[in-house]
């Protein structure tokens, strides 16, 4: 039986014509559109994150009476998980160092110059945009909007047009930084709440990383080692290839969640362990990731359109504007530049390497991950912040991927010639 809906205070009236399953049936019109259109949408500049999220935001009312805020956020928050230890492990697996051999220390670069620079930057920034929260609050806002998602800029990471190096920079910066901006997060949500233990929380934060990788390495080289051996001795098949990727992702995340390191560092190095082990066709992990893995990936935007948005929305300022727009431009951009000075790139690799730092799944995830675990004040603002942060991104970062892809591989092209 459909939920019934009654008219309330805002004037909505859904009754037993309007069940739930209503909903569902629209979603999923909106998804075999989508996907029976997909080849024609990679030539545009129309996006699955925009799609969907827009898919989401026309259905932000209705779902918002299908039960409380805080049980749609807990909702939110899983399934962001869910989705980004997938995209993590999966995205890692296709990591060869070997590609990266003229190139080694560019994402390193920008990990360890780059990102602490931005979160420094950020910091500033986000203080003067909004002194009344305090210095704390605004490293929260800072370490919660460094994290980037390679997946808005699908159609840079996945362009064959463009140099190997760049795609795998990106790819690997953005599959680090999330777990490394973690410690941040937490401390500026420890400092910005009423609790104290800084000296716990540092421990806490050195653990994180280092149990992280740790549980990560042996998870995903020991699961490709027996994979390995199961495909010499004949016992494995092809329909358990996928089953045996979901579980490694979640047992790595797993695993170093239960020894105090973190799950998403662990699903990253997971990924590259397992595929650098694996000596056998490991084409079923893309497989997946063009299939099941895209109705995660939807349904990540989808609750981002329909829970998040609408707070984003409700307290929009233009305070949350300009410090979007300057943590997607300033925030990010300089800090890059200054990080790979001295490197081989030339200035139009280095604008391309700072402008693809799109906000995504992580930002959403640490948004409410503090809303929910901590005590903090202004979270309806640091919410806000977020959503219209994640939400730019979406349009700024979907509409100029391929387009300045092409672009720069023609330059690259006419540099060669």
């Amino acid at each position: 039986m459909g939920m019934v809906f009654q008219r309330d205070s805002r004037g909505l009236t859904i009754g037993d014509t309007m069940p739930t399953e209503l909903l569902v049936l629209g979603l999923l019109c909106v998804v075999i559109l989508w996907a029976l259109s997909a080849a024609r949408l990679e030539k545009s500049v129309i996006t699955l994150p925009m799609i969907f999220t827009a898919t989401g935001f026309a259905m932000s009312y209705p779902i918002a009476l299908l039960a409380e805020d805080h049980a749609l956020r807990e909702i939110a928050r899983v399934v962001a998980e869910v989705t980004l230890i997938i995209v993590l492990f999966a995205d890692a697996s296709h990591f060869r160092p070997k590609h990266l051999a003229t190139s080694v220390f560019l994402p390193l670069r920008m990990l360890v110059i780059g990102m602490p620079l931005t979160i420094g930057l950020g910091t500033v920034v986000a203080y003067l945009i909004f002194p009344s929260g305090g210095w704390a609050v605004a490293l929260l806002i800072a370490a919660v909007l460094t994290p980037t998602d390679a997946a808005l800029g699908a159609g840079v990471v996945n362009s064959d047009k463009l140099p190997d190096r760049l795609r795998q920079t990106i790819n690997v910066e953005s599959g680090l930084n999330d777990g490394l901006a973690l410690p941040f997060v937490l401390f500026g949500a420890i400092l910005a709440g009423s609790g104290g233990g800084t000296g716990a929380l540092a421990l806490d934060a050195l653990l994180q990383v280092i149990l992280g990788p740790l549980a990560g390495l042996a998870v995903g080289w020991g699961i490709a080692r027996a994979m390995n051996r199961a495909q010499e001795t004949g016992w494995a098949n092809e329909e358990s290839e996928a089953i045996v990727f979901l579980a490694t992702a979640f047992a790595a995340y797993l695993l170093a969640s239960v020894i105090g390191g973190n799950g998403f560092i662990a699903a990253f190095v997971a990924g590259a362990c397992f595929g650098n082990t694996y000596r056998y066709d490991a084409s079923f992990i893309t497989e997946f990731m063009e299939s099941q893995g895209q109705l995660a990936t939807i349904g990540a935007f989808v609750i981002f359109g329909a829970v998040l948005l609408p707070v984003g929305i409700a307290h929009l300022s233009l305070s949350a504007i300009l410090l979007a727009v300057l943590f997607l431009t300033v925030v990010r951009i300089v800090p890059i530049m200054v990080s790979l000075l001295g490197s081989h790139l030339v200035l139009r690799e280095r604008l391309f390497l700072g402008w693809f730092g799109p906000r995504g799944l992580a930002s959403i995830l640490f948004a409410l991950l503090v809303v929910e675990d901590y005590d903090i004040p202004f979270k309806d603002e640091i919410q806000a912040c977020v959503v219209v942060t994640v939400f730019l991104s979406i349009l700024a970062h979907g509409i100029s991927a391929a387009p300045l892809a092409r672009i720069f591989a023609q330059k690259e092209g006419a540099s060669q010639d």
